[in-house]
């Protein structure tokens, strides 16, 4: 199954960076590109980044998907590439105005360099101070000038979908979901981006590794690693029924 952003093919199972940067050691470059051209060679042609998936220095991510399109150019045309943005890189605090978004995606475009140019930007978060309208129609200025080449909202509601939409073609939505987190099901965001014909950008299908079956308690995680923040990961629930449920369910399903 093929999906199309931007008038770009892409796979059906995207790419997120924010693993290899956003972590107490970095992961090293051979061992990062060898995993990202693979993804590629195996059709996951939509990569996801951000510009503040980093501890130690915010833009490390960024600073990685330069070096790899430096390094392997045959394959930024195969790829439409996603990057967050939007939040002050000290406090991570949404910045929705126009001022700061486009300070936002000159930042990102600085630290890309020119391997490989920004196809999607999205805001992070929504600015409660600021209405949708406004940050939308900063961006869709950005796509005039060619600084990006569309619209991505993150961790949205139907109703900011639609007043988004008015404003300027939304090229994607992301949000979370998968057997463990069904909220953008049941609160109509799927159903909103169906009718609005808007591709659905699903992060975390596997749970943050819970329904890998690998996670059975806080004591699998390294130390650091950000899901010990994560109330669905505190120690007062009980993973290890639940991850049993579902994949004896699922081998029920794929063995049948």
């Amino acid at each position: 199954m093929q999906l199309e952003i931007l008038g770009n093919s892409i796979g059906p199972v995207g790419f997120g960076l924010m693993g290899f940067t956003w972590r107490p050691t970095q992961t090293p470059d051979d061992q990062a590109f060898a995993t990202m051209k693979r993804a590629i060679e195996h059709g996951a042609t939509f990569f996801n980044g951000g510009e503040f998936y980093g501890m130690s220095v915010p833009t490390l991510n960024l600073d990685l998907i330069n070096r790899f399109f430096t390094n392997y150019p045959e394959y930024a045309d195969k790829v439409v590439l996603s990057i967050k943005g939007g939040l002050d890189l000290t406090t991570l605090a949404p910045n929705g105005s126009p001022e700061f978004v486009r300070k936002s995606v000159e930042n990102i475009i600085k630290h890309l360099g020119t391997a490989k140019k920004l196809d999607l930007f999205e805001c992070a978060r929504v600015d409660r101070n600021v209405p949708i309208e406004t940050t939308v129609a900063a961006l869709g200025e950005l796509v005039k000038e060619g600084l990006i080449g569309g619209i991505s909202l993150s961790e949205v509601k139907p109703e900011t979908i639609r007043r988004a939409a008015a404003v300027h073609k939304i090229s994607a939505v992301e949000i979370e979901y998968s057997l463990w987190s069904t909220e953008a099901r049941d609160l109509g965001v799927l159903s909103t981006c169906a009718e609005l014909g808007i591709p659905v950008i699903a992060y975390s299908p596997l749970g943050r590794g819970f329904l890998t079956g690998q996670i059975r308690s806080r004591n699998d995680f390294n130390e650091g690693d950000y899901r010990l923040r994560l109330e669905r990961f505190s120690e007062t629930i009980s993973t290890k029924a639940i991850i049993d449920s579902v994949l004896n369910d699922f081998r029920r399903k794929i063995l049948r």
